[in-house]
């Protein structure tokens, strides 16, 4: 980090602008945070040096943001302020990997020489990314990539669910990375050294399917030359992955839910029931919900599944994480061929930008490897995307055109209600920048918005310095 940026967390407004006065003469960048739930929104969305926490507030304690910032930033160390100074609250608070505490009353040296030596730790250490115990180059979550708000909450979803033993319902469209958050969930998991088990359940026939998951007898129907065992019982102490759940017939869906009521499986052909041991998740791209109001998904065994809901964004709504995947997949591909490519030219990013991408971090994996296959030089050209112009999002805008899809509607509606609104977004920004004498910290607190999220809007809208001339 260029400027250590520091998190205040006190519910008492006397300390925590104390504090931030005291920092900002060092010329710390610092945020404040008036709860302890509020902090760690900030900390699940953004990057801080350091975090200076009051041990009594109401709701969540400095305690409960410690032990919570440890899981989020392992890397950034947490200074706790108590009123209680006590060898018992001190070998506590450190007990839970607090950097150290400071006693009220204080003093502005101590504060400034504390502060001044959590971040020389924090360097000594590496500066840290993002969300996840596993942090790496791409500022993801396992084997996710991107850091954008929408991503963060599926983090912190993983994170919350993983080590219990609730059923969970994966949402999103096709291609946006469900059987990765399933995996993510079982690593994190009590049953990470037992199996994770993964059927796709509209690869088989109905019968088919039913021999997958239960398992046969021998004999029991024509082709059964020998026992098979089912894949509950294959994912015993561990997870069973229930890919496209939506796509199981009626009647298997009833065997389905006989079998996660019960918590044992009979083999078909059997008699005997086996007790098993699994963590049930399932995955969907369609609306279970809306499928059961029809009468072609089982009411009783949507309320089953859908015990805790994660839904994946799709790639256009995960702002800011386009060029990470675009970078990750450049150099993955890049390195499997041995292949020098620099980057991406500009031309090439930008319709990349433009692009909906109705096939999701799924179709730009495919588009980039095939780019790093066909390009001449070592840089990724418009060309070498294998875009044509009815694939781009501004292929509607030549007059007289008429979508041809709904879905060609639906962009198309969206286009147009952008640039109906850039304009009011443009002097929404301006004038915030303004009133802040164009300070983006104190801009983006004054209308309500996060740091990052204000950053972006004023990237989006080509929005900078150059700007002040209309003052």
């Amino acid at each position: 980090m260029s400027q250590p940026r520091i998190l205040v967390v006190d519910d008492e407004a006397v300390i925590r602008e104390a504090v931030k006065r005291i920092l900002e003469q060092e010329g710390y960048e610092v945020i404040t945070a008036t709860s302890g739930h509020t902090a760690l929104e900030k900390v699940q969305i953004d990057d801080f040096t350091v975090v200076i926490s009051d041990l009594k507030m109401p709701g969540m304690g400095g305690m409960e943001v410690l032990k919570s910032i440890k899981i989020l930033q392992p890397d950034v160390p947490v200074i706790i302020i108590t009123g209680y100074a006590t060898v018992e609250t001190a070998v506590d608070a450190i007990k839970n990997g607090a950097f150290d505490y400071l006693s009220k009353p204080f003093t502005p040296p101590q504060v400034k020489e504390m502060v001044s030596k959590a971040i020389e730790q924090r360097k000594l250490s590496g500066e840290g990314g993002s969300l996840g115990n596993t942090l790496n180059e791409h500022r993801g979550f396992h084997r996710f990539v991107g850091d954008s708000k929408a991503m963060q909450k599926v983090y912190g979803r993983i994170l919350q669910v993983a080590p219990t033993d609730s059923t969970v319902l994966i949402t999103g469209e096709s291609g946006t990375g469900k059987e990765l958050v399933a995996r993510a969930i079982h690593e994190n998991s009590s049953r990470k050294d037992m199996p994770f088990v993964a059927i796709d359940c509209t690869a088989l026939a109905e019968s088919l399917l039913e021999s997958e998951l239960f398992g046969h007898e021998k004999g029991s129907f024509t082709g059964a030359s020998q026992t098979k065992v089912g894949l509950f019982k294959v994912a015993n102490g561990g997870t069973l992955f229930l890919d496209e759940v939506s796509n199981i017939s009626l009647s298997s869906q009833a065997k389905l839910l006989r079998v996660i009521q019960e918590r044992e499986v009979t083999p078909i052909g059997g008699t005997k029931p086996q007790p098993i041991d699994i963590r049930l998740i399932s995955a969907t791209n369609k609306n279970l919900r809306e499928l059961s109001n029809e009468g072609d998904f089982r009411e009783d065994l949507y309320f089953r599944l859908n015990t805790i809901p994660i839904d994946m964004p799709p790639l256009r709504e995960r702002s800011g994480d386009l060029p990470l995947l675009v970078g990750y997949f450049l150099r993955k591909f890049a390195d499997e061929i041995n292949k020098e490519i620099k980057g991406v030219s500009p031309a090439a990013m930008n319709l990349l930008e433009d692009y909906n991408f109705p096939g999701n971090v799924r179709e730009l994996e495919h588009m980039i490897e095939r780019a790093v296959v066909l390009a001449s030089g070592d840089m990724i050209m418009p060309g070498d995307l294998g875009m044509h112009g009815d694939e781009l999002v501004g292929a509607g805008d030549d007059d007289g055109y008429v979508p041809a899809t709904t879905e060609e509607l639906k962009e198309m509606k969206r286009k147009l209600r952008e640039e109906a609104v850039k304009p009011i977004e443009k002097s929404f920004v301006l004038e915030a920048l303004k009133r802040n004498d164009w300070n983006i910290t104190r801009a983006s607190e004054d209308v309500g918005m996060l740091r990052p999220n204000f950053q972006a809007l004023m990237k989006k809208l080509q929005v900078s310095a150059r700007d002040r001339k209309v003052d």
